[in-house]
C-alpha cells in the first residue's frame, strides 16, 4: 500500500503538473490547435486537477481514520485515481497534441478507473467507524 506521504507527493506532482499542462495550453497550443482540440487537452487538465484533489483527499482520510480496513480501500482508490489520471488525462493530451486517434480508446479505460476509484472510496467512507 502506498503512504500518505508518497500520496501526497505524487498529488503534488500532478497538481504542478497540470498547471504547467494548462498554461501550457493557454498559451503555446491555441495558435497550433484546432479550438475542438484545446478543449480536448483542457478537459484532460481539468480530471487531472479533480483527480489530484480526490488523491489528497483520500492520502488525509488514510492519516485521520482509525480503522485499516478504511485505510486499505482510501489506498486502493488513489491508486485508482492516479491510473485514472495517466490514462484519461495522459491519452487525452497525446490525442490533442499528436492527433494520433488511436490514444481516443484509452481514454474510457481511464474513465473507467475514476469511476472504481470514487466506488472505493464509497467503499472506504463506509467502513470508516
Amino acid at each position: 500500500m502506498l503512504s500518505p506521504k508518497i500520496l501526497l507527493s505524487i498529488a503534488g506532482v500532478f497538481g504542478l503538473s497540470g498547471v504547467a499542462l494548462g498554461a501550457f495550453a493557454a498559451h503555446g497550443l491555441k495558435a497550433s490547435l484546432s479550438p475542438y482540440l484545446i478543449g480536448v487537452f483542457e478537459t484532460g487538465v481539468l480530471y487531472q486537477f479533480v483527480h489530484t484533489f480526490a488523491i489528497v483527499a483520500s492520502a488525509i482520510l488514510i492519516l485521520v481514520t482509525r480503522t485499516i480496513n478504511a485505510h486499505k480501500w482510501f489506498c486502493y482508490a488513489a491508486i485508482c485515481f492516479i491510473i485514472g489520471i495517466l490514462f484519461f488525462s495522459g491519452s487525452l493530451y497525446l490525442l490533442a497534441i499528436t492527433g494520433v486517434k488511436w490514444f481516443g480508446p484509452i481514454t474510457p479505460l481511464g474513465g473507467l478507473f475514476f469511476m472504481l476509484g470514487w466506488a472505493l472510496f464509497i467503499k472506504a467512507a463506509l467502513t470508516i467507524t
